[in-house]
């Protein structure tokens, strides 16, 4: 072996160990009893994972100092224009480590570099709020807040799974809703798991994101009658959970035929009304996932949905009508980035591929105010939002490799 490559070998093994102690520092907080976390947006947890963000920011020698929304910013520079890489240190409830987190220390490890190698080039790091929608029912709200890119309209009745309202918190933590929109940010780059199983089946290390799917919400209500399941003949029954078990199965049909340009249907909730096991279902609401990166597909699916919904509903004596929650259209990320990133992970030998985003990220929120881009890393079996979640540590100093590589063409 020659010294050269030796020494390649004990800087990538230095690198996996910072990296590794790093995670460390987020381990603990928000564990559960099942081996997962819990770390909700505007939590105590949420605060504590910020908390030593910060810390760790300081260690390196930057500044750090929060915003209007409570986001958190670790920064190397004064200078009015800086690249930003961002991404969360919320969960879900009882979710894994690694969402939100990798993206995290993939920014601190390239702040990191960049001070041992004395390259000069302007950044900052940033931990947005509540990037996930478990605690409020809505998600990005701390990029979205900041760019007004995704939350034009008022937040602040949403509430918390503890009953606060989110304008509550913001007046008793002296945040705002109507922050300042972010200024400077020449461009915007994001690190996460992937989420799925592509980059593992195909045995790639990183995929470049191309467009982040479009979602679009809905609760469909089915109205029946409840009655005494024993003394209402089957043939004079207007059952509204049967009605609904035939349009999920529909649903799934419709995901399955849009497939063909990478949409995806799900009913991920049913509440059944008054779900007691001796009368019929009176009343039942489905809440509905679409998502793709084709605008036709998902008005094609949307449209198929309540045509199918309501003929079968009509059928079966049902009453029908849909509520769409939110719709955010697809949202493609910038094609020299993209390109900047290829050539980057070639020239280090990274094995690569370009790649939709199925699940929505703080990068939406930028797209259309700057220079917006994406890097996926493996995580085992595709499995995330689940205690299971896991990426390897060598995985995340990839996608940093990848990503340092890129902006050291950027460097002063």
């Amino acid at each position: 072996m020659s010294r050269g490559l030796g020494d390649v070998y004990k800087r990538q093994i230095e690198d996996i160990a910072f990296a590794e102690e790093l995670f460390d520092r987020f381990y603990n907080v928000g564990s559960t009893g099942t081996g997962g976390v819990t770390r909700l947006g505007y939590s105590k947890e949420e605060d504590e994972m910020h908390e030593i963000f910060a810390s760790i920011g300081e260690e390196l020698g930057c500044k750090c100092y929060h915003d209007e929304v409570g986001n958190t910013f670790v920064s190397n520079t004064d200078e009015a224009e800086y690249t930003l890489i961002g991404s969360h240190l919320d969960s879900v409830i009882d979710g894994g480590r690694y969402d939100g987190v990798s993206g995290i220390i993939t920014g601190l490890l390239i702040l990191h570099w960049l001070k041992e190698n004395n390259i000069n080039l302007p950044l900052k790091v940033v931990a947005f709020r509540c990037e996930e929608s478990s605690n409020f029912g809505r998600c990005t709200i701390g990029s979205g807040l900041i760019t007004k890119e995704i939350y034009k309209h008022d937040v602040g009745d949403c509430v918390s799974k503890a009953g606060e309202r989110l304008k509550d918190i913001f007046d008793s933590r002296g945040y705002s809703l109507q922050p300042q929109i972010i200024r400077g940010v020449k461009q915007y780059f994001e690190l996460h798991i992937e989420q799925g199983k592509v980059l593992e089946e195909y045995g790639d290390q990183v995929g470049i994101v191309s467009t982040i799917a479009g979602p679009r919400r809905f609760n469909l209500h089915i109205l029946g009658q409840a009655e005494h399941s024993g003394a209402t003949p089957m043939d004079m029954r207007s059952d509204a959970l049967c009605g609904a078990a035939e349009i999920i199965l529909e649903i799934e049909n419709i995901g399955r035929e849009e497939s063909l340009y990478s949409s995806v249907a799900t009913v991920g909730v049913v509440q059944n009304l008054p779900n007691a096991l001796n009368v019929i279902p009176g009343d039942v609401t489905l809440g509905v996932d679409m998502r793709g990166i084709d605008s036709e597909s998902l008005e094609r699916m949307e449209t198929r949905m309540k045509n199918t919904a309501k003929k079968i509903c009509a059928r079966r004596g049902l009453t029908f009508y849909k509520e769409k929650i939110n719709e955010i259209p697809p949202i493609g990320m910038t094609k020299e980035l993209q390109e900047r990133l290829c050539k980057a992970a070639k020239q280090l030998h990274i094995s690569h591929r370009v790649m939709p985003s199925g699940a929505g990220h703080d990068a939406m929120s930028f797209a259309n105010i700057c220079d917006t881009a994406m890097l996926f890393i493996p995580c085992e079996k595709g499995i995330s939002h689940n205690k299971k979640e896991f990426t390897t540590i060598e995985s995340i100093c990839d996608g940093a490799r990848v990503l340092f590589e890129c902006l050291k063409e950027d460097a002063q």
